[in-house]
């Protein structure tokens, strides 16, 4: 089987890339040509043809300054579609995405991670929508008003809160594909329980394999697939793949896992790049990227991930020729997968009943 070929011919949807992070950063020190003449020619050689563009809130601006924050980045993803017209365009639904993909563009679907801009607002989250916002998670590592983080799993544990089950049914309502990463424990259980549309975990990592608070169980991963929905596999953290063997097998490793438990249909790719973020600000990966307590032993010994950037992707699709995936079963995973979701979820409205406010 021709590896190269059968990438190229799929419809690649990475769930998770931080690159407005770095976009903006650079940004500031004048180089606002960064996006194309660094992440385009990564994307491209990568075959990405969906790219989801979180925006996360640094605690330098949680909470106060979140909802200032939350919509430059978005405004920055917009004037990147207007800058790169030929390239790139913003995605609203489903059918936005196959239309771009046709004109030879990448498809960007806008997501929030963490929410913290909403603070104690719920109607915010129609802001969001308008603003172009499609995927969303709704806590990080800590604490939000709208849920416990997974970081809080050994201490707090604390669900949804009424604020949170409001968002939470108010995406269902609209539209917007609820995010399950980075939700603690008991936050998933609720999730899991209130649900009745599919949804996502962008980027996630299988608990057998890797025992990390960013991991799913085994029931979570089953839930989740009798939904509909999706885990994508994180792929460029070492730590959340195996610290000593970061590599592009070990990545299949959870993604067999996932088929395992859950069947082909359920999985798909969310590497959660962010490497070249950490090293051109931070000068390589902060503590607190590996344990949100900033204990500045947490991370420990690790090897660098293999996958660390777009073109890596190609990688991941040779390891699991290796392994026997057929063509079919590789497009389900590179994209298929997501897509069926965004095909089900996104920006099409469901009929539940908007919350009270």
């Amino acid at each position: 089987m021709d590896t190269a070929r059968l990438h190229a011919d799929a419809q690649v949807v990475d769930a998770h890339n931080d690159l407005i992070l770095l976009v903006d950063h650079m940004d500031k020190r004048g180089r606002t040509d960064h996006f194309a003449e660094f992440w385009l020619p990564e994307l491209r050689a990568g075959g990405v043809d969906v790219q989801v563009l979180p925006i996360w809130i640094d605690e330098d601006h949680q909470s106060e300054g979140a909802l200032r924050r939350t919509l430059l980045l978005a405004e920055r993803i917009h004037e990147l579609a207007a800058q790169y017209p030929d390239d790139v365009a913003i995605c609203s639904t489903a059918a936005d995405i196959d239309a771009a993909n046709r004109s030879g563009r990448i498809a960007l679907v806008m997501a929030i991670e963490g929410a913290h801009g909403i603070g104690q607002d719920p109607k915010l989250i129609r802001t969001m929508f308008r603003a172009g916002v499609r995927v969303a998670s709704i806590a990080h590592y800590g604490r939000t008003l709208l849920a416990d983080g997974s970081g809080l799993d050994d201490t707090a544990r604390g669900g949804l809160t009424p604020q949170g089950i409001e968002v939470f049914t108010e995406m269902e309502r609209l539209g917007m594909v609820f995010d399950v990463s980075h939700l603690g424990v008991n936050g998933v259980e609720d999730v899991l329980n209130l649900a009745s549309r599919p949804l996502l975990a962008t980027h996630s990592t299988c608990l057998v394999i890797t025992d990390n608070h960013r991991s799913l169980g085994d029931d979570q991963i089953r839930r989740i697939a009798a939904l509909g929905g999706v885990v994508g596999v994180a792929a460029a953290i070492p730590w959340f793949i195996d610290p000593h063997n970061p590599t592009a097998d070990r990545v299949v490793d959870h993604i067999e896992h996932v088929v395992d438990i859950a069947g082909i249909d359920h999985v798909g790719l969310g590497p959660d790049i962010i490497d070249d973020y950490f090293q051109e600000v931070w000068g390589g990966w902060p503590a607190h990227a590996g344990d949100p307590s900033g204990n500045a032993g947490a991370i420990g010994p690790y090897e660098p991930a293999e996958i660390k950037r777009p073109s890596d992707l190609v990688k991941v699709t040779d390891a699991m020729v290796r392994r026997g995936f057929g063509e079919q079963d590789v497009k389900k995973v590179l994209g298929d997968n997501v897509m069926r979701v965004f095909r089900q979820v996104m920006g099409v409205p469901s009929q539940r009943e908007r919350p009270s406010s």
